[in-house]
């Protein structure tokens, strides 16, 4: 990331976004305050850290939300991503260019929901709990079957046979 003085920003645009997250998460505890409601457990807190990964990856990564993408962030036909514009817009664009940042503001509003809107997520946090599930099944699947694969090819060069007494060294039991 390029610091602020190399980007068309200033800090009060990062001040700005911090602020909305800071009124938000404020929102969020005044109304459970007044609303009232079951603490989150930590039981909870696996799936609400799945379903954060997945909403996160979702909004940053995803083609399926590049409309929500679009009036701050250039996507390139080579899969690069610029944020456009100059100062708050900009800013805006970096954060939803970085799965981590809009992980912060999944987790805020998944918490939020959780925490106001319980019935309502016990049906959205599994979905994508289950969904952040997958993406690391199928990450590791795939990741099992290129090394079973490259395992399985034949390499450039054979491997150099070791020495008949480097055999027996290694099966040998060490003496007292």
């Amino acid at each position: 990331m390029e610091p602020v003085s190399r980007t068309p920003t200033k800090p009060i645009d990062y001040a700005a976004l911090s602020a909305g997250y800071g009124a938000l998460t404020g929102a969020v505890v005044i109304a459970v305050r007044v609303r009232g409601g079951r603490p989150i457990a930590v039981g909870e807190l696996p799936a609400l850290g799945l379903a954060t990964f997945a909403l996160a990856k979702l909004v940053a990564k995803e083609k399926v939300d590049s409309w929500v993408r679009e009036p701050f962030v250039e996507e390139r036909p080579d899969g690069q991503r610029r944020p456009k514009g100059r100062r708050l817009r900009y800013a805006t664009g970096e954060l939803l260019s970085c799965t981590r940042c809009v992980g912060s503001w999944s987790a805020l509003g998944l918490v939020g929901m959780r925490m106001l809107r319980p019935r309502e997520a016990q049906v959205v946090v599994p979905v994508l709990a289950l969904a952040g599930a997958n993406d690391w099944l199928q990450s590791g699947f795939t990741a099992l079957c290129t090394y079973a694969n490259r395992s399985s090819q034949p390499t450039a060069q054979p491997a150099e046979e070791p020495a008949a007494d480097d055999n027996v060294r290694r099966f040998e039991r060490p003496r007292r």
